[in-house]
């Protein structure tokens, strides 16, 4: 049992409509407030740093760059990634915000080590350092309160909409303020005499950056090879499908990341004998469970009559045909066009009905002979374990 609903083509897709509203218009509206800030920050600590004489104030200006950059790549990837389902992509788009983290994080740790290895050959020469100005100070201060604001600001807004995308960006504003925390730090220091503190901020600026972006490239990596969902979450869901009426139990269930939501594939197991069509019921039961419940994009819910880890395979067996055909010739006649035969596959062997029809060529005596003929046929017969003959009675 999956999703219905019928992916658009390219040639349908009109006026862009997001898939989850809400998430799109918060993400571009707090994604826009962080643009505005960045500009503001990268050009007073570029500019400032530079005739400041600070090191650290640079680097950490790099850093709102690299910020105003982000930005412009969340608000690239949260239009594209709230696109409807199409023709190309059945599964929808949410994994264009994986692959913007996956570029995002990479992006900053490739920054940070620049900037460590620039700190860390600068202070080879400590006599070519020379002291910050003290507007310097202020513009750190300055910095470390903004990004400590919009820091705040972008998580409430990212855990509301329940975006890993924004949770990323604003966590990457949380390390902007530990940054800056650590260029007040070192400008402070070099003020008081130590000059060498305003490159060792830069150095620890680089390796916050770094970090940061390592782990986020590593966590949206995990999530495009395909990682599961955390297991207590697999335990809850697993929780839910048992406790669908109609499941006896569950022999397989995987699941896999997709940006804020998942995919969940599960096999259940149900009363052997019951109908395709309340198998059906059963299963998207479960569905719509699983759905309402958890945070999951689709589920995928094939119905088993018993375990097949433990049950000996039933695909070596004969088809329908193959299997009727054996029956008559054992039995000695066929089976009349109007009889009903159903056949249950159950541990490597067929359970089989044979609903005899209303003729009268069909006499108790008849059907005795082939109710005996049919228990010794299911003691020998390598496919058929048992045989139920039923006479239909006129209404």
């Amino acid at each position: 049992m999956k999703n219905h609903s019928k992916p658009q083509s390219r040639g349908n897709i009109g006026a862009f409509e997001p898939v989850h509203a809400e998430r799109f218009a918060a993400a571009q509206k707090s994604t826009w407030v962080s643009i505005g800030i960045n500009v503001l920050l990268t050009a007073l600590q570029m500019v400032g740093g530079f005739f400041a004489h600070s090191q650290a104030l640079m680097a950490d200006g790099l850093h709102s760059l690299s910020d105003l950059l982000s930005d412009v790549l969340v608000l690239y990837a949260n239009r594209h990634g709230n696109r409807h389902a199409d023709a190309e992509h059945p599964y929808g788009h949410a994994r264009i915000e994986t692959a913007a983290t996956l570029i995002l994080g990479a992006f900053l740790a490739v920054l940070g080590v620049v900037l460590l290895v620039a700190a860390a050959m600068r202070l080879q020469h400590p006599e070519a350092l020379r002291a910050v100005s003290p507007p310097a100070l202020a513009l750190a201060v300055l910095a470390l309160v903004a990004k400590e604001g919009l820091f705040r600001y972008m998580l409430a807004v990212a855990m509301r909409v329940r975006s890993q995308m924004l949770i990323a960006n604003a966590w990457h504003a949380r390390s902007d303020a530990a940054s800056s925390l650590v260029v007040l730090l070192g400008i402070g220091g070099n003020l008081l005499g130590f000059t060498f503190l305003d490159l060792v901020a830069a150095a620890v600026v680089g390796m916050i950056i770094a970090h940061m972006g390592g782990k986020f490239a590593l966590q949206a990596l995990a999530e495009l090879i395909d990682t599961g969902l955390e297991a207590e979450e697999v335990a809850a869901i697993r929780k839910t499908l048992l406790s669908t009426p109609g499941v006896r139990g569950m022999h397989e269930l995987r699941t896999r990341k997709m940006a804020d939501n998942a995919l969940v594939d599960a096999h259940i197991m149900v009363d052997p004998h019951i109908s395709v069509s309340e198998g059906h019921y059963i299963a998207e039961t479960a569905r719509q469970s699983v759905l309402r419940n958890h945070e999951v994009m689709d589920v995928m819910v094939h119905i088993d009559p018993e375990d097949d880890a433990v049950s000996r395979p039933d695909i070596r067996l004969p088809s329908r045909d193959q299997l009727r055909t054996h029956l008559e010739a054992c039995l000695g006649e066929p089976l009349p066009d109007a009889s009903r035969l159903v056949l249950h596959y159950l541990d490597g062997r067929v359970e089989a009905e044979v609903f005899l029809d209303q003729s009268g060529a069909w006499s108790d005596e008849k059907v005795a002979n082939l109710r005996t003929k049919c228990g010794q046929l299911s003691v020998t017969d390598p496919y058929f374990r048992s045989i139920h003959l039923y006479k239909r009675t006129a209404p």
